[in-house]
């Protein structure tokens, strides 16, 4: 199953706004919802911000969200599968953003998976090339991406 790397960086979101919907979907809401639509599951990574997930991602969901003329409700997200993991500089790793996320993904019919991962003193957890330090943890989100890799392959054969 390949795997695509999605940095939210790279496209130009602006804030969800029916407004400026009804003037037309960004190119860059179009081409991100495009992926998520190609996709088979999602590994989702979000910091956590002020207890919750980060305006970045909440506002990409809500883009991809949004059904063109003539297409089904949530085509990019209703019936595939997801695994979360956070990372915040707090002793809890970003576990209360991953609860908001969790209903969110829920709320639009992704089934997502029970097991998740937080990286807690994240701003101490890395190596400067960006590398976990801890190989357990890197163990454990591996495993996350075998887990969610086999259950979407899984549901795509049914």
């Amino acid at each position: 199953m390949p795997l695509t790397f999605i940095d939210l960086r790279d496209f130009d979101l602006p804030i969800y706004d029916e407004d400026v919907e009804k003037k037309g979907t960004p190119d860059g809401a179009k081409k991100l919802k495009e992926m998520f639509v190609a996709a088979d599951g999602f590994l989702i990574s979000s910091p956590e911000y002020n207890s919750s997930v980060s305006g970045a991602l909440k506002n990409a969901i809500d883009w991809a969200s949004r059904p063109a003329p003539g297409e089904k409700s949530l085509v990019a997200f209703a019936g595939k599968t997801a695994v979360l993991m956070a990372a915040s500089p707090g002793a809890l790793g970003g576990l209360r953003g991953l609860v908001h996320l969790r209903s969110i993904l829920g709320n639009i019919s992704v089934l997502v998976l029970p097991e998740q991962m937080a990286i807690s003193k994240a701003h101490e957890a890395f190596t400067s090339e960006g590398q976990l330090k801890d190989a357990a943890q890197q163990q454990t989100i591996e495993g996350l991406g075998q887990k969610i890799a086999r259950l979407s392959a899984k549901l795509i054969a049914q």
